[in-house]
C-alpha cells in the first residue's frame, strides 16, 4: 500500500501568533508542538503551544498586547536555538485545528514569512484536496507546498495526465521545482531557491505553482 505526503502552505493564517511572529522576525519556526489534541478542543479551553527559532534568545518576554496577541516567555535558549512558550484560547479558526478536525493528524507545523506550512500523511488524494477545500473556506493564499507519494511500488489506478493543460509557463516552473529538489523529501530546494533561480519573485513562484497544482490535481481526481 502507497500513501502521500503533503505540505499545505496558508499565506495568511488569520489568528495564529507564530506565524505573526515568524513575518516579525524573518526567521522560519520549527517544532510547533501543543499541550492538546485541537480536533477535540472547545472555545473555553486552552492551549499552551511552544516553538523553535534558531540562535539565541531574539525575542524579549512580550505582554499580551504586543502585534503576535499573545504572552511570549522564553523557556530554553543556547546559541543554537531558542524555544518559546505562550498560551492561547482553542478553537480561534486555527489552521492546525481545521486540519486535525478532518481526523488527519499533523506530522509537521513551520512558519516563515507570516505563512504556515503544515505537513500531515494520508492513504487518499481525496483527503489532501478536501482539507485544501476546508482551508480555503477560511483562509486566503492556500496551495499545495509538496506532494510526494510512498515508495511502495506503482499504483494501480493509473491517470493519464494531459500536460498540454499547463501553459508554458507553468511547464518551466515545475521542471525547475522537479529539477532543483523541491518535491523531494526533504526538500533538495525551498520555494525562495526555486524563484531566486528562475528569475522570479516567491510569490510569483508560488502563485504559477498554485495554478499548475490545481490542473494537476483536477486531473488526478477526475474533477
Amino acid at each position: 500500500m502507497s500513501g502521500f505526503r503533503a505540505t499545505i502552505m496558508v499565506r495568511n493564517p488569520q489568528n495564529c501568533p507564530v506565524a505573526s511572529i515568524s513575518a516579525e522576525t524573518a526567521d522560519s519556526t520549527t517544532s510547533v508542538t501543543r499541550t492538546q489534541g485541537h480536533a477535540t478542543s472547545t472555545v473555553d479551553e486552552t492551549v499552551v503551544e511552544e516553538f523553535t527559532l534558531p540562535g539565541p534568545a531574539a525575542l524579549e518576554d512580550q505582554p499580551a498586547d504586543s502585534e503576535s496577541g499573545v504572552e511570549l516567555t522564553t523557556v530554553q535558549s543556547n546559541e543554537h536555538e531558542s524555544v518559546y512558550r505562550f498560551e492561547r484560547t482553542a478553537g480561534t479558526d486555527c489552521a492546525c485545528e481545521i486540519v486535525e478536525q478532518t481526523g488527519t493528524p499533523l506530522s509537521s507545523v513551520r512558519a516563515q514569512d507570516g505563512a504556515l506550512l503544515l505537513s500531515f500523511h494520508t492513504l487518499e488524494l481525496e483527503e489532501i484536496a478536501g482539507i485544501v477545500d476546508n482551508l480555503r473556506d477560511r483562509f486566503d493564499g492556500v496551495l499545495v507546498e509538496e506532494l510526494s507519494q510512498g515508495p511502495d511500488g506503482e499504483s494501480a489506478d493509473p491517470v493519464v495526465v494531459d500536460r498540454n493543460e499547463l501553459t508554458d509557463r507553468q511547464r518551466e516552473i515545475l521542471e525547475k521545482a522537479y529539477e532543483m529538489g523541491y518535491f523531494d523529501y526533504p526538500k533538495g530546494a525551498n520555494a525562495t531557491d526555486v524563484a531566486a533561480e528562475l528569475g522570479v519573485a516567491r510569490s510569483t513562484f508560488t502563485e504559477h505553482l498554485a495554478a499548475a497544482q490545481t490542473k494537476l490535481m483536477s486531473a488526478l481526481l477526475d474533477k
